[in-house]
């Protein structure tokens, strides 16, 4: 990848880490570019996303603050290393998870 499809790529790279709207968003717009980039960030911001929320429905079935706050900090650490890697234009994978969303979610910018 080079540096103008890095810089072209990173506003809607940044966009992907916004909610599951923000992906949706993010993957609508990128379209017609087909920004490699972009595509890679939709991958992993994809992959959060789901995994946010299908462990919130099993974590919120505790009634435990510590069990709520290792969630949050967990997750909250994971999307700010994605939204720090949009931004500063780098294709770091996300720790434990982001090669099997890498994988997972192949097909998308295919």
């Amino acid at each position: 990848m080079n540096q103008r499809t890095i810089d072209e790529g990173k506003t809607m790279s940044l966009v992907a880490y916004l909610t599951l709207l923000g992906t949706l968003i993010a993957f609508i717009m990128n379209q017609d570019k087909k920004n490699p980039f972009t595509y890679f960030h939709l991958r992993q911001a994809l992959g959060l996303g789901l995994l946010y929320i299908m462990i919130a429905s099993v974590v919120s079935s505790f009634d435990s603050m510590m069990v709520s706050m290792s969630f949050w900090i967990f997750f909250s650490v994971l999307y700010l290393y994605g939204i720090f890697g949009a931004i500063t234009g780098k294709t770091n994978i996300i720790p434990l998870l982001g090669k099997i969303f890498q994988n997972v979610f192949k097909t998308i910018g295919q």
